[in-house]
């Protein structure tokens, strides 16, 4: 079918995907990159020196900074930026380990809380030093000062277009 309205063109430029080229195509590809290589290391790094996952640290850690070392489920799966589905995963090894331990929240019977155990906080105070060290070794220690202020502000405008309606911003584990 033969249009002949300007339609045809507006359709098809729609259709055509922007390339990336130059500088965003190196940033792109150098982005990408840390995307993979960053949490690989960090996970390769905690399993041999804490026997922990990334994820499982954060979980971790989230709950360690917590008011009485304990959040619900659903606020610690926000501020671990994770599916409820897969911190209940998650957490349910930690309490196998002995480290997390769930309860009915008493303030709304609907939702649970997640609590660090005593064994949850020595497991942290063992583990932490040697994964600043690597957080320091692979990422602080390479940018300068301006270059983190700038990294922060980078990331936190991509978060924000992945979860437009505010995820966690600005939150720390």
């Amino acid at each position: 079918m033969d249009r002949t309205d300007g339609h045809a063109d507006a359709d098809a430029m729609k259709a055509a995907p922007r390339c990336l080229a130059g500088d965003e195509r190196d940033a792109w590809i150098s982005l990408a990159g840390v995307l993979l290589k960053l949490p690989a290391a960090l996970d390769t790094r905690l399993q041999r020196e804490a026997g922990l996952s990334h994820f499982e640290y954060l979980v971790l850690a989230g709950l360690s900074e917590s008011p009485g070392e304990t959040l619900r489920m659903s606020d610690l799966a926000v501020l671990a930026r994770a599916s409820l589905s897969r911190l209940s995963h998650v957490v349910k090894r930690l309490e196998q380990r002995g480290w997390v331990r769930r309860e009915i929240c008493s303030q709304d019977a609907r939702c649970t809380n997640a609590i660090l155990t005593d064994e949850g906080q020595a497991k942290m105070a063992a583990s932490t030093p040697g994964y600043v060290e690597t957080v320091r070794d692979l990422v602080i220690d390479a940018l300068t000062p301006t270059q983190l202020r700038q990294l922060h502000a980078i990331t936190e405008e991509i978060l924000g277009r992945i979860e437009p309606d505010g995820g966690c911003a600005n939150t720390r584990p």
